[in-house]
Formats: C-alpha cells, structure tokens, sequence
C-alpha cells in the first residue's frame, strides 16, 4: 500500500533501486537506461520484505531474488509478484543461511543492516553470497544527532511517517562503521550518496549529505 505504515519506503525506493540498478548496469558494460539494463544478471535482495525493490530490479529484467525472515511479508511479495507477471524466488530465511556455493552478481540489503544484532555475521554473509567481482549495496541510517531528531522522533513520534519503535537510533551505522565492516570481510566502499526528501513534496533524491539517510555500494577485493 504506496499510503500505508510504510509509505516513506515506497517515496524512497525509486532513488535507491535506480541508483543501484544504475551501477550494476555499468559495472556489466550496459545502458542503465535501457529496460533490460540488468538482463541476465542474479540479484539477492535481502531483508525483501513485501518486495519493494525486488520487483523493480525484475522489471529489469534481472533474476531477482528476495530473502526475508518475515513470512507474512513474503506472503504478500509472492501474490503481488504473481498479479504483476513477475518471477521473483522469494524465500524465507536469513542470509547466514543460504547454501554454501549460491553467489550472486549483486547482493542488496536496504534499511537492513540498522536492525542487526551482529553487524559482522551479517555482512560476512553477504560477501559470501557475492560472486568474486560483484557487488554489494547497502543503505541505512547514519548515527547522527540529526538523524535522531529526523528519523526517531520526527519521523515516528512527530509526523508518523513510520510506526513508533521501528528504529533504535543506538543501532544506527556511521558510514566509517560500515566501511569497516565492509573491510573485515573482503569488500571496500567504491560509491556512497546521501538520501534526501524533500518535505513539501516526499520525494526523495541524492545528494552529498550522507548525515541522515546514506546508501553505499563495495566491491571486492
């Protein structure tokens, strides 16, 4: 529901999922503009939810794939995915799960890794889901006392843009937080953008201020 509790995702998933789509597009030599920009390409988004931006990498033309540990959001991933034709393999679980040996091209996790308990488990998984050569991207909330004011109390307390106690602003990463974490497992930040939305309209774009909402991407090696 574009209106609903999580309607601040749905303003912001074209900045992030074109971003994105537009670096794995170059990365393989391609037209980002093209529709079929990721054609061909395996893409895991992680912590999918109700599969947001699962479905637009599938539109595409990238084989998509979702991930969550929620199964009622993956309920409602699959029947949405089916109603608009697209083949996306949802599954439930946590990505320190998947078989060992399954890698993708680009491994996604948006507004995840604020949530997680071990930051390092986490994305030590991520890289092992990674082809040698791909991608990871992330975007998260920096840990600023901008972003608490922002994103904790305005946005859930003053605005009720978001459910109050979606966030733990003590959870939030800075990114120096993250390129470590990136470092510790084989992967080094090679892109970052902030995240900004406009108040009067909601729509979100990207900017250099990463002091509240950031997204990264890292490569290995």
């Amino acid at each position: 529901d574009p209106d609903g509790p999580m309607k601040p995702l749905h303003r912001m998933n074209p900045l992030r999922t074109g971003w994105i789509a537009e670096r794995i597009a170059r990365r393989h030599g391609r037209n980002p503009a093209a529709p079929d920009a990721l054609a061909g390409l395996a893409l895991l988004d992680v912590g999918c939810g109700a599969g947001l931006a699962s479905e637009a990498f599938a539109r595409r033309g990238a084989q998509a794939g979702g991930l969550d540990a929620a199964g009622e959001a993956l309920l409602a991933a699959r029947t949405h995915a089916a109603a608009g034709g697209l083949g996306i393999d949802y599954r439930e679980g946590l990505p320190e799960d998947l078989p060992a040996g399954e890698t993708f091209d680009a491994v996604i996790a948006l507004e995840v890794i604020e949530h997680v308990a071990d930051r390092h488990a986490f994305l030590a998984a991520l890289a092992r889901a990674t082809k040698p050569g791909g991608l990871i991207f992330l975007s998260t909330l920096n840990r600023t006392p901008r972003a608490f004011l922002l994103a904790k109390l305005g946005a859930e307390y003053l605005l009720r843009l978001l459910p109050v106690g979606t966030h733990d602003w003590k959870m939030f990463v800075t990114p120096a937080e993250l390129g470590t974490g990136l470092n510790e497992v084989g992967f080094k930040v090679a892109d970052i953008a902030g995240m900004s939305m406009d108040v009067l309209t909601g729509r979100w774009r990207a900017t250099r201020d990463v002091g509240v909402n950031y997204i990264v991407m890292a490569r290995g090696g």
